[in-house]
């Protein structure tokens, strides 16, 4: 198994070029299986809950650089700081107050009330608060067509862009391509790594 999804790793690393770093989405990853991701070469890990993040960083500890990439409650700020290099959903007023490390501002640009998220107009105000804002990230609305979250990536991007932010958190298994070729600096996939 970890053969294959070295294979599936090393490919679409080959594929989008150094400038793209993969993150390894684990949320459907148990703690037994992260195994068979440190044996495959994967380099970074993202991962959704905090609880999951904190039993998982126990076991495998050094063997990835942990990435935090699900919602951003303010009471695991302080466990997200401590074991990851960058927080990839920053998106309230009160996580902000509690994090010590980079993060990308999490921006909701389809309006969706499910998915969190500041919007576009929020931004502003979360970066003049937060010092260590290294770019943004989006989750576009779930289509069959990956070629429909091009514009939401396409406006990321330009958010970036007017507010001088260089990393773009965006893309995962069925858009990562899409993504990449609007400028993302890292993907989140999973499924595509490990599907049969």
């Amino acid at each position: 198994m970890s053969s294959r999804i070295r294979e599936r790793y090393e490919r679409i690393r080959a594929e989008l070029g150094p400038r793209v770093t993969v993150v390894a989405a684990t949320k459907y990853v148990s703690l037994e299986d992260m195994a068979v991701l440190a044996e495959a070469g994967i380099e970074v890990v993202g991962e959704n809950r905090a609880q999951d993040l904190e039993a998982k960083h126990a076991a495998y500890g050094d063997a990835f650089r942990w990435h935090f990439i699900g919602h951003l409650q303010s009471r695991k700020a302080p466990a997200v700081s401590a074991i990851c290099e960058l927080c990839h959903s920053l998106s309230s007023e009160s996580a902000a107050r509690k994090l010590t490390i980079p993060a990308l501002v999490e921006v909701n640009l389809s309006g969706e009330p499910t998915k969190s998220g500041v919007t576009p107009d929020e931004l502003p105000a979360l970066l003049a608060l937060y010092p260590d804002v290294r770019g943004l990230m989006t989750m576009p609305p779930a289509t069959a067509d990956p070629e429909e979250s091009r514009p939401y990536f396409r406006r990321l991007r330009e958010l970036a862009e007017l507010h001088g932010l260089q990393e773009l958190s965006m893309g995962t298994s069925q858009d990562f391509r899409i993504a990449a070729e609007e400028g993302a600096t890292f993907v989140r996939v999973g499924a595509v790594l490990w599907r049969e």
